[in-house]
């Protein structure tokens, strides 16, 4: 399965495409679809008129388990969850943002 995510024009936050040209800081929110749809998802969360939300929009393989989608790649994980050890461990960039 898979997700669009890119990050957010005004401030570099990772954001996930919702879908109907909405996007979020929440991967949880993201919409997920199986790998044959994602190239169909990609081009839709393209649309619309510039500037667009998100810049360096891609795909990224995800799995959703108990309720709660979870990137596969470490790299992904760590863009949606925050970092993995130091004094920001688990702070996404959207919670540090708000400081």
């Amino acid at each position: 399965m898979q997700l669009v995510t890119g990050n957010r024009l005004r401030d570099g936050v990772p954001i996930y495409f919702v879908g109907n040209g909405q996007w979020s800081p929440s991967i949880d929110a993201a919409q997920l679809v199986e790998d044959a749809e994602a190239d169909a998802l990609l081009a839709v969360s393209q649309e619309g008129a510039p500037p667009l939300p998100a810049v360096g929009s891609v795909l990224i393989e995800a799995v959703r388990e108990n309720g709660h989608i979870k990137p596969i790649s470490l790299r992904e994980r760590i863009r949606a969850e925050g970092p993995t050890t130091g004094p920001m461990t688990h702070q996404t960039a959207i919670e540090t943002a708000a400081r």
